[in-house]
């Protein structure tokens, strides 16, 4: 079937209008910037952000994560960003930005639902795990920074503890409160040795007298009251001497250290290390 000329005319010009609107529009789109803040592209970067801390790629995941939490200011989102960011600087060896970043976080969100895992995190971060002072003091030369970082990372814990008690992350925050309180008092021990161990009697003494004011419940007091002893011994304070016997036999009536009598153990005493 033949068209008419006017007719072809006609269709050949609604064509042209089409091709124009569809140009235009194309035209449009690609002119139209990419909205980077709508939510779901916020969420797929936030997506993205945690995969890259699943495969330990910190540094991307940190750089992410900031971008995540000032486009999502203001919201749930931007706080697990903060929280998942001090961990990432945790994890990447930033220990100071990743405390300041939980500080911050603890300051600004009091009443958010995540804050017993801030405090809980703040801990962690102090915690240190196998290095200097819970190394056992296998030779290790310990510093006044292992001592800060522990006994901060006991009040983080005592912080969650004394105001979340049934959080999830209660437990776990008192057996490793307990486990420094240990480690500081064996710390405060092993001054007292050494002291002792050069003749500085009156420093063993105070150290041994700090580590049981402070420590009275950790194991290390032991050893505490035994070179507090010994201390008072050897300065000639015998009556200071026998009133620690006396409380070493008390409480530790099986020690070690009363096998084979205190005035004459410091011999055999050297052979217990």
């Amino acid at each position: 079937m033949s068209l008419e000329p006017g007719t072809r005319r006609g269709l050949r010009a609604a064509s042209k209008v089409v091709v124009l609107t569809v140009i235009a529009l194309l035209a449009a789109c690609a002119g139209k910037p990419r909205d980077d803040n709508t939510t779901q592209a916020v969420e797929q970067l936030y997506a993205e952000a945690r995969d890259d801390m699943t495969s330990g790629s910190y540094d991307r995941a940190i750089a992410a994560l900031q971008r995540v939490e000032g486009r999502a200011a203001g919201t749930l989102l931007a706080q697990q960003a903060q929280l998942d960011l001090a961990y990432a600087r945790w994890k990447s060896g930033e220990r100071e930005a990743a405390i300041t970043g939980l500080d911050r976080f603890i300051r600004l969100h009091p009443s958010s639902p995540a804050i017993d895992y801030a405090m809980y995190l703040r801990g962690m971060v102090n915690f240190v795990d196998n290095l200097g002072l819970f190394g056992r003091l296998s030779g290790q030369e310990l510093s006044e920074r292992d001592q800060q970082a522990s006994r901060e990372a006991y009040q983080s814990f005592k912080q969650l503890v004394d105001a979340y008690p049934q959080s999830k992350y209660a437990d776990d925050a008192r057996v490793r409160m307990d486990y420094i309180v240990n480690a500081l008092a064996e710390y405060e021990v092993h001054v007292a040795r050494y002291y002792y161990r050069r003749g500085a009697f009156v420093a063993a003494a105070n150290r041994a007298q700090y580590a049981l004011q402070e420590y009275r419940q950790a194991p290390a007091a032991e050893e505490a009251l035994y070179l507090l002893a010994r201390s008072y011994d050897q300065l000639g304070l015998a009556p200071l001497r026998d009133d620690v016997e006396r409380v070493l036999k008390l409480n530790f009536p099986d020690s070690r250290f009363l096998r084979d009598g205190l005035v004459e153990r410091d011999r055999s005493w050297w052979r217990l290390w």
